[in-house]
């Protein structure tokens, strides 16, 4: 077996382990809010998600072919690679850029900050495309990645603040146990919706990736994709490692979504998911490849915003802002760094070494979080200001 197949199949494995943290990274998303209701319980919540985010990756494939021709441009319009660019290069490309979004994943899932995994993504490969002088998509990048960053939280926020008002002006004279009851059972609807959503857009950023790489090697062609769709196989282990990710549940962003930002009632967190669901949906089948992380917070502050009298902790928001302002370049920073690594060392042996480092920062992260845990027992705690709850980190420090 040749080493271009080796660093293929690396690629491939890479991407599927990016998948799998995009499922925990974002189940908050979809359940924190019918969590931190009682509508669902936790593990009930995360499995519901788990099983629609795999049924999701199988109805739409318009952000894979996104992602395929409009983040670097590898292929020629005859099929064949840009002037410069070898197989193995883009492939390494493709590599380090994955490495880079994995590893800004897993530390913002340590801090319990919902950044956004799609643009960890898109940094990693803009960054590792930097590094390895590919073409990079700048036209594409700006109308498919950077103007829906910045309009879709603020277009969520105003539309779950408007549902929230318009929900307890119609619901003012019932009982709030009653209305309370009666939007729980909405949330299991909603919150079902968002992880459907969530499959048919985040799950097909896999794809794209894993379908950039095939097109490196030769073989598939963006032409190829666009007239037959994807194959099969990549749509079907997509789905299972996203719905995998998703059932282990991200429980320190749950924790920080459904109680950091907002004190949430049922009626508010039917708004945050109805409003989600609608933006989501509505990008993906525009082949937008919008952060389900950005419209999932802004339809929550915007639900806090939308009842009278609400608390929202507005120096968690900025905390979670800062985190989206910084995952594009950090995240490029580290896959370009991967990429010198993996280029210095050379062919196979530097793709391998890149991988250790993976495996091992991704391991001390795991075990760093195992020592302040955060899980279905202690996810609805009160807020007390931290991620974790201090009888949990007391208990830890003992």
């Amino acid at each position: 077996m040749s080493a271009e197949i080796l660093i293929l199949i690396l690629v491939i494995v890479t991407a599927l382990a990016f998948d799998f943290t995009n499922g925990f990274h974002d189940t908050g998303n979809a359940m924190a809010t019918s969590i931190a209701t009682g509508a669902l319980k936790p593990k009930t919540a995360v499995t519901i998600s788990a099983i629609l985010n795999l049924v999701g990756a199988f109805l739409s494939v318009e952000v894979a072919a996104t992602i395929t021709k409009d983040v670097l441009k590898i292929q020629t319009e005859s099929g064949a690679l840009v002037d410069g660019l070898t197989a193995q290069t883009a492939m390494t490309i493709i590599f380090a850029g994955l490495v880079g979004g994995i590893l800004w994943n897993l530390l913002t899932w340590l801090l319990g900050l919902p950044s956004s995994s799609s643009h960890a993504l898109f940094g990693g490969l803009i960054g590792a495309g930097i590094a390895g002088a590919a073409t990079i998509n700048w036209s594409g990048i700006a109308t498919k990645i950077v103007v829906p960053a910045l309009f879709a939280p603020v277009i969520a926020c105003v539309v779950a603040a408007a549902g929230t008002a318009l929900v307890y002006a119609l619901t003012k004279r019932a009982s709030q146990r009653r209305r309370d009851n009666g939007f729980r059972w909405g949330q299991i609807g909603t919150a079902s919706l968002v992880s459907l959503a969530h499959g048919t857009g985040d799950a097909q950023k896999t794809m794209g990736v894993i379908a950039l790489a095939l097109i490196a090697h030769g073989s598939l062609t963006v032409d190829g994709i666009l007239e037959d769709g994807l194959p099969v196989w990549i749509i079907v282990v997509c789905g299972v490692a996203i719905a995998l990710g998703t059932y282990l549940g991200g429980w320190r962003i749950i924790r920080t979504l459904g109680k950091g930002l907002v004190e949430i009632e049922s009626p508010q967190g039917m708004a945050a998911e109805a409003s989600s669901a609608a933006i989501i949906l509505t990008s993906s089948s525009m082949g937008m490849a919008l952060s389900t992380t950005h419209v999932a917070t802004g339809s929550i502050l915007g639900s806090g915003v939308g009842k009278p009298g609400a608390e929202v902790r507005w120096n968690v928001a900025l905390r979670m802002v800062t985190a989206w302002l910084t995952t594009l370049p950090a995240a490029g920073v580290v896959g370009a760094v991967c990429y010198f690594i993996a280029n210095g060392v050379g062919g196979l042996a530097g793709a391998l070494t890149v991988f250790a480092i993976l495996v091992g920062l991704s391991l001390y992260m795991y075990l760093r979080s195992r020592k302040q845990r955060v899980d279905p027992s202690n996810v609805n705690a009160e807020w007390d200001g931290s991620v974790v709850p201090q009888a949990e980190a007391a208990a830890s420090a003992v």
